[in-house]
């Protein structure tokens, strides 16, 4: 039996998104037909880009410009897109504190949401979930490698932060393998490079090939902000979601993508993109010029890696190369 998981990539229900959620509420910022993409999937996850809470101060770091708090209703926006889990692992889950930290987890699981990549601590924050679908036992863990003053400690709220520039951690490879042995699929959410790079570092690489050869049947990346291309069954970076972001001209920041995963028991066989438009803090499925401009982009990103891509109606399809 084969199931279908969803992944988006930065979510960010704060600042602009926020006070759109003041005037309208929660579950009008996605269009129907990104609701009905959604609806087909089994499990679906995204990267919640902010915290989720009403109190809290500002993280005070030399140059972080930017602070992102929603309040606890958005987590209305993600119940009502059916998002079964979140990774915490970014830039930002932090950003008012850990206060604020432990709301999002509280407001989290009242809402029914697991979540990965941050907790009330280290041990918190490195724990994976297991989802479950079709009798397919999915394995989640997420990681950034920035900022590291966010890392989680023993008896501090964090992320689970790690270096990856400098490696990847053996305790994290090894989670991965002790995951593999026990469940048919790991998905790992990594965090990792910066903002607007056109396609991934060596070094992103280079984890990504650590992380497959430690168990790891699926990769999907966030943080650069525009989604790059497919290195079987790596996705670099996802791209937004959701946001309130200054438009980069030329990268098209505004332009994303939702993947839609196809899977079973022996682990992922074809990936879904399905090309999004980012209007100021609503998102909608791509047409027209929008929707050529990413599949061109989509298909010459994967094609660096070998990839080929093919558009069936609306969307663009990578199938599992032979094995």
């Amino acid at each position: 039996m084969t199931v279908t998981l969803a992944l988006a990539g930065d979510t960010m229900l704060g600042r602009g998104v926020a006070d759109e959620i003041a005037i309208s509420g929660p579950r009008d910022l996605f269009s129907g037909g990104v609701r009905e993409a959604f609806a087909e999937a089994d499990l679906a996850l995204v990267n919640l880009e902010c915290c989720l809470s009403a109190r809290g101060r500002k993280w005070e770091a030399p140059g972080k410009p930017f602070h992102f708090r929603a309040p606890p209703i958005a987590a209305e926006a993600l119940t009502g897109l059916g998002v079964d889990c979140v990774t915490l692992a970014n830039n930002h889950a932090l950003d008012y504190g850990p206060d604020a930290l432990r709301d999002s987890l509280d407001i989290l699981e009242r809402a029914g949401i697991g979540r990965v990549g941050a907790g009330a601590d280290a041990d918190d924050a490195w724990q994976g979930i297991v989802l479950e679908a079709g009798g397919v036992r999915v394995a989640v863990v997420g990681v950034t490698d920035h900022p590291s003053d966010f890392a989680a400690g023993p008896g501090r709220p964090g992320v689970a932060h790690a270096d990856l520039e400098t490696g990847v951690p053996g305790h994290l490879l090894e989670r991965i393998g002790r995951l593999r042995a026990d469940n048919d699929v790991v998905l790992v959410l990594p965090h990792w490079g910066p903002n607007m790079t056109r396609e991934p570092l060596h070094y992103v690489r280079r984890a990504a090939k650590k992380l497959l050869d430690a168990g790891a049947t699926l990769i999907a990346g966030t943080s650069a902000h525009v989604f790059h291309g497919v290195a079987w069954p790596v996705i670099f970076d996802m791209g937004d979601f959701i946001d309130d972001y200054a438009i980069d001209d030329l990268r098209r920041n505004d332009l994303g993508l939702l993947f839609l995963i196809t899977l079973d028991r022996t682990g992922p066989s074809r990936i879904e993109a399905v090309p999004l438009r980012l209007d100021y803090c609503r998102t909608r499925l791509a047409a027209d010029a929008d929707h050529r401009w990413i599949a061109d982009r989509f298909t010459r990103a994967c094609a660096a890696f070998g990839t080929r891509v093919e558009a069936r109606d609306d969307r663009l399809v990578i199938e599992a190369p032979p094995s």
